[in-house]
C-alpha cells in the first residue's frame, strides 16, 4: 500500500512528530523535509530554547549549566507539543529526560534517528564550538561515551530509522515509510 503526505497527515491527527537521537543524526533537517510533506509547521527545540532565553546554547551553559538548561528544555517541549500537529526536531539530551518522555508519548510519535559514531563525528565536526558539550580534549571520546549512554534511551522511541550515508531523501523516505507502518498498523521501525 503507497500512503502519501495528505494520508499520513490525515492519520496523525492532531499527533506531533519528535525527532530524537544523537547530535549530527540529522533530526532538523531531516524534520524539515518531513514537514514539509506531510504540510505541517516545523520547530528545532533548541532554536525555540534560544529564542526563549534570549541566548545561544554554549552561552545558557556557560552562564546557568546543564541543570538549567535541561529544566528550559522540558518547558518549551511540553509547550510545542501541545500546539498541534507539529514536526519537532529535539536535542541530543532531550529524550533522556522522563518527563519529556511521557509527554511525547501522549502527544505524538517518537522518532529516533540512529547513526553510528562516524557519520555523527564528521557531522558534528563541521561546526565546532557550537557543541558545549564536545567542548572536550578529546570531543571524539566524549561523543561516543554520550552516544554509548544515550542509546538504551533513544530505543524507547516508537519508531527507528538509520539516518542514511546516501542523502537526507533516502532517509526521509524510509522515515515516512516506518510512520506509515505506525500509523497504519504495520511494523514501526526500519
Amino acid at each position: 500500500m503507497t500512503v502519501n503526505g495528505t494520508q499520513l497527515r490525515e492519520a496523525l491527527g492532531n499527533k506531533c512528530i519528535a525527532f530524537v537521537g544523537m547530535m549530527g543524526s540529522g533530526k532538523t533537517a531531516i524534520g524539515r523535509l518531513v514537514a514539509a510533506t506531510l504540510d505541517i509547521p516545523f520547530c528545532d527545540s533548541d532554536q525555540e530554547i534560544v529564542a526563549a532565553a534570549n541566548m545561544d546554547i554554549p552561552e545558557i551553559f556557560e552562564k546557568h549549566g546543564e541543570p538549567y538548561f535541561r529544566a528550559g528544555e522540558e518547558r518549551v517541549i511540553q509547550r510545542l507539543l501541545s500546539g498541534g500537529p507539529v514536526v519537532l526536531s529535539l536535542g541530543g539530551g532531550a529524550f533522556m529526560s522522563e518527563k519529556t518522555r511521557q509527554a511525547i508519548s501522549r502527544q505524538g510519535v517518537s522518532v529516533w534517528l540512529k547513526a553510528d559514531l562516524e557519520l555523527l563525528f564528521n557531522r558534528v565536526s563541521r561546526r565546532p564550538g557550537t557543541r558545549p558539550l564536545l567542548n572536550t580534549t578529546d570531543p571524539r571520546k566524549t561523543l561516543g561515551d554520550l552516544q554509548k549512554a544515550r542509546e538504551p534511551v533513544y530505543a524507547l522511541a516508537d519508531i527507528h530509522v538509520e539516518s542514511s550515508r546516501i542523502s537526507k531523501a533516502h532517509t526521509h523516505d524510509a522515515v515516512l515509510a516506518a510512520l506509515a507502518g505506525r500509523l497504519f498498523g504495520k511494523t514501526g521501525n526500519s
